[in-house]
């Protein structure tokens, strides 16, 4: 999760996936800080792509369910399709750098130390 629409993504995948799932468990899956999730889910809120409703738990105490709206699932394809179009581009660009990594090192020829400890890993179980 690197910019804050990946950020806004993982968040809304994870609160569709369990939408009674507390800020500590939301932060503790999403490696954020419960302050962070607190701004992200708030900001959320305030753009109406989550809706906060209350249920009492078995234990009788109110808690909330965190649901996307209607606006807020759109949102979730249009940033899922975002992500999904710049990691296929990442792809293709590590592609291209490891081909070109590997005729460098293939060019180094068979008696270099680097080509030895290719051919070591490579050949490793």
């Amino acid at each position: 999760m690197n910019t804050p629409e990946d950020i806004d993504l993982h968040l809304l995948r994870q609160l569709e996936r369990e939408p009674r799932l507390n800020q500590r468990g939301l932060a503790r899956r999403l490696g954020l800080s419960l302050g962070k999730l607190n701004y992200c889910v708030r900001a959320l809120v305030g753009k109406g792509l989550v809706k906060i409703s209350t249920f009492r738990r078995s234990d009788n105490k109110l808690a909330y369910a965190y649901l996307l709206t209607p606006v807020g699932l759109q949102e979730k394809s249009r940033l899922t399709i975002a992500f999904l179009r710049r990691k296929q581009e990442e792809y293709e660009r590590l592609q291209v750098e490891i081909a070109q990594l590997q005729a460098e090192v293939e060019s180094l020829g068979p008696e270099h130390p680097t080509q030895a400890a290719s051919d070591a890993t490579r050949d490793a179980p």
